[in-house]
Order: structure tokens, then C-alpha cells, then sequence
């Protein structure tokens, strides 16, 4: 997140000091409403290969509500875990209506993340973290302030994970302030990358002003670097189940206002020191249901229909919203 409402965020939680500066884990009432269009003011649905299924805009009364930064659903596009970049795990589950389509949030909890000695992090509102993967037992957290890459034991009951840190894949020194590592995601096992998981940055540009990643094992692993243009930054991504890799993307400017695209970057051109760029899916600006979207999640259903399913990062700003939007994949 690089938005100057950290700064508000901040305050609010000196001035809003909720049972979460605890280390306890913290239950919340999730209020929501559907959302019935994507593109405002009009009933289409289908978006290129995309298909808008539906939304939800959230709030809650907890103050430590919100910053939503990635999740990843559970299995099935129902239970769900994620981060904040406030320093909090989340979880909680995605209810639906008789359509399918996203209806509400229960059973919707958070808890401090834990650094390496059990303790909460330091510094909870400065605990940037940005992204997020699960791989069965393990789950992996990126952070962008204080640079790291960090794993531990999954643990969706108590969110009382333990993180220990990885060898950063990116020398420290190529990390940009605020710009460092904002998508973690892992290739399906068949697919070119065979399991493996990679890491992109938001904003850390080559000397070409690419966009630094990395492999993080496997026979590719090592750095690539992914094009940038059209002034977006990339906030998320996931690999679909054929292997290839969605990004989620977003850019904001005063005279425009924010904007997000999605593109596929085949999985077969990620290569250890390769330049990629991909296909964009969707663009949509100010004219649709859009806000921060900062996280994506890549799932099926048991049908084995593949779906998209988005959230924003609100900053904790009155001005700014938690929504949540899915889209269908059409081959």
C-alpha cells in the first residue's frame, strides 16, 4: 500500500485503541450489502473472459476492521484466510445466496501477527504485510517496509502463527520504500512451474523499469522481471489451475481518480531472468465498483469452473470502502 492515508490509518489506531493491541484473538460482526452490478449503472455482465458474478461492501464496528491486503480461500471459495497490512491475521467465512453469489461475511475474526518469539510484531500499524499463500500446512506472508519474505504452520483456529523468515530472493537493495514484495502465489503441481512459488514486487523496478519477481525454487528459480506500463503497479496475483499467472493491478492518479486491470502472464515464458507480459483481461476505472483492490484469489468450484475473487484495502479511511468482487473465468 503507498497510499498517504497510512497516515490517518495511524491515528486512528492510536485514538480508536481496540482489546486487538492485545494479543487476543478478536471476533467481529461483519455488515454487508450485495452488490448488483459491476459497471455502474448497468446490467451487463460479462466483461471479455470474465464474467461478473457479484459483490459485497463490508464494514464492521471493530476498529481494527479493514487494510485488507490478501487472503486466500480455504478450499471451494467459502473458508478464507489473510493479512493485513496493520499488522493482523484475518479469517472467516464467505457465505452465499441461492445463486451462488457472494452474500456474507461469518465468522470473521482477527489476531496480531506473531513474530519468530511468539510475540506480537512490533509496531502493529507499521507491520506491513502484503501478501499471502497457503500450501497445505504452510502459509507464507510477504512484508514491505521492513523487507521480508516469512513462513510458519498454518493455523486457522487460533491465527496464532509463528513466522520465521526466508532468504530474501531480491537483494534488499533493489526493494523500494513502500514498493518491496506485495504478491506471493504458487503454481499448481503439472504445471510449467511444477509447484513452485513466486514472488512479485509492487513497485521495484530494473534499470529498464521492469518490475522485479522471483521464483523461489524449483529449476527456474531466480529473478525475473515482469513489464510495466500504463502506470499501474501490480497488488496481487495468483496462478490459475492451468498454470499461468493473474495479476491483479492498480493505478491512481488525482486527475483520474483509480484504476485496476488484471493481466495473464503465461506460465510457460517465467523463466529465471526472462521479461514478461501478458494479456489484459479487464480494465476498469472509476466507472465500475471499483476501490483499492489490493488482493486476488484464484479458486474452483466443484464443477471445476474457475473463479476470481477480489478485495480492497479501505486504509481505514472514511473516503475509501471494503468491498469484495468475483468474477467467473471463461475459457
Amino acid at each position: 500500500m503507498a497510499w498517504t492515508q497510512r497516515c490517518l490509518a495511524g491515528l486512528l489506531c492510536v485514538v480508536f485503541a481496540s482489546g486487538a493491541c492485545a494479543q487476543e484473538l478478536e471476533k467481529l460482526e461483519i455488515a454487508s450489502h450485495q452488490t448488483g452490478s459491476f459497471k455502474i449503472g448497468s446490467s451487463e455482465t460479462r466483461f471479455g473472459r470474465l464474467e461478473f458474478v457479484g459483490g459485497l461492501a463490508m464494514s464492521s464496528t471493530g476498529a481494527d476492521f479493514g487494510a485488507l491486503s490478501a487472503f486466500r480461500f480455504l478450499g471451494g471459495g467459502s473458508n478464507f484466510i489473510g493479512v493485513t497490512d496493520t499488522g493482523f491475521w484475518f479469517a472467516g467465512t464467505l457465505g452465499r445466496d441461492q445463486e451462488g453469489r457472494p452474500a456474507r461475511i461469518t465468522d470473521f475474526r482477527m489476531r496480531p501477527m506473531l513474530d519468530e518469539s511468539g510475540d506480537a510484531e512490533r509496531g502493529k500499524w507499521e507491520t506491513d504485510a502484503e501478501g499471502l499463500l497457503v500450501d497445505g500446512s504452510r502459509v507464507t506472508a510477504s512484508f514491505e517496509r521492513e523487507h521480508r519474505i516469512s513462513s510458519g504452520e498454518l493455523d486457522t483456529d487460533t491465527l496464532n502463527i509463528e513466522l520465521k523468515d526466508e532468504r530474501l530472493p531480491v537483494p534488499v537493495r533493489e526493494l523500494r520504500n513502500n514498493r518491496g514484495f506485495e504478491t506471493l502465489a504458487i503454481a499448481p503441481v503439472g504445471s510449467p512451474l511444477e509447484g513452485a512459488r513466486v514472488a512479485v514486487t509492487e513497485k521495484s523496478l530494473n534499470k529498464n523499469g521492469d518490475i522485479f519477481a522471483a521464483v523461489l525454487e524449483g529449476p527456474e528459480k531466480g529473478v525475473f522481471y515482469i513489464v510495466r506500463n500504463g502506470g499501474f503497479d501490480i497488488t496481487d496475483g495468483d496462478f490459475t489451475p492451468k498454470g499461468d499467472l493473474l495479476l491483479l493491478e492498480r493505478r491512481f492518479n488525482m486527475a483520474g481518480g483509480i484504476a485496476i486491470r488484471i493481466r495473464l502472464v503465461q506460465g510457460g515464458k517465467i523463466k529465471k531472468n526472462a521479461t514478461v507480459d501478458g494479456e489484459i483481461l479487464l480494465e476498469a476505472d472509476m466507472a465500475y465498483q471499483i476501490d483499492n483492490m489490493e488482493a486476488l484469489d484464484v479458486w474452483q468450484d466443484a464443477l471445476g469452473a474457475t473463479y476470481l475473487t477480489l478485495l480492497s484495502d479501505d486504509n481505514h479511511s472514511i473516503l475509501q470502502r471494503n468491498i469484495l468482487l468475483e468474477f467467473k473465468l471463461l475459457e
